[in-house]
């Protein structure tokens, strides 16, 4: 199944995509798919009512509606820093040896085809194609990685952009290089958790105006999802609806030789993972 929103910032309704392509209204089941979706078995509750049949057909005006982020906004948005090999090499850091963790505010979540905004004195920003993955119990204090993924509810492609001179150059720590407004498009779907047999095996790619950027594979993880769900779980309560981004591959902007070719106003990011969509934003100012 994959999860979704459609309509309006703010206005969104929640719709559920069947494996043979079409889509269903969700309204008669729950009001919006977040937090307390989840923690009342929502997976399982539309599953059940898909397979019953009982789920209504998207009437016509939603053909051509805006794609929101699958969820609504997360109680709190948890990120892994250099978790991926090659990013670390990029970056002239060290492999870490503990998972990297930020936290990005969670009113940056955006829909999939929102624009991404250049804040007010930017040089530096760019871009992050990353497996995002939603928690659908609460866990907290997990005895091992191995019951870890009980916990996830599902998979989706994120957008971590990041403000490098905000970020690395303003003292202080990352988050401010991260919270900028509409800094985290999600989306389009949300693809649940069974569908997704091993996310250690899911291709990742992003182009900026037709060039690719970014190429690679969550094999090429640091840490797996579930060593980063168990590790967090020991830190902080993760509770249903929370985003944990999972870190970006090789390939961003400040990996790359001088003139360093961050993100400026009319740029397009495409991105995409194997069996959970794809984006596309037009870069604006803000």
């Amino acid at each position: 199944m994959q999860l979704l929103r459609l309509g309006e910032p703010g206005s969104e309704r929640p719709f559920v995509r069947a494996g043979d392509g079409r889509v269903h209204d969700l309204s008669g089941l729950t009001a919006d798919i977040d937090g307390s979706f989840f923690a009342s078995d929502g997976v399982a509750r539309v599953a059940a009512a898909l397979a019953a049949g009982e789920l209504p057909e998207a009437g016509p005006e939603f053909a051509r509606a805006r794609v929101g982020a699958p969820i609504a906004r997360p109680g709190k948005v948890v990120c892994v820093g250099l978790n991926y090999r090659q990013h670390a090499e990029e970056s002239g850091a060290e492999v870490p040896t503990e998972p990297v963790v930020f936290m990005k505010a969670s009113d940056v979540v955006v829909g999939p085809e929102d624009d991404v905004l250049v804040p007010r004195g930017s040089t530096k920003t760019d871009w992050e194609v990353e497996l995002g993955v939603v928690i659908g119990k609460t866990a907290r204090y997990l005895e091992s990685a191995e019951e870890a993924l009980e916990y996830v509810a599902g998979y989706t492609v994120s957008n971590d952009v990041s403000e490098r001179e905000f970020q690395l150059e303003r003292g202080g720590t990352w988050d401010k290089g991260k919270s900028c407004e509409n800094f985290n498009p999600l989306g389009p779907w949300l693809v649940t958790a069974d569908e997704v047999p091993d996310p250690q095996d899911l291709g990742l790619r992003l182009w900026v105006n037709g060039e690719k950027k970014q190429d690679s594979s969550t094999k090429d993880m640091i840490f797996t999802v579930a060593e980063i769900v168990h590790y967090l779980s020991r830190f902080m309560v993760l509770r249903p609806g929370d985003l944990i981004n999972t870190g970006t591959p090789q390939g961003v902007a400040l990996g790359q030789p001088d003139p360093k070719p961050y993100l400026r106003e009319g740029d397009v990011i495409e991105l995409e993972i194997d069996g959970l969509g794809r984006q596309r934003q037009t870069v604006g100012q803000a």
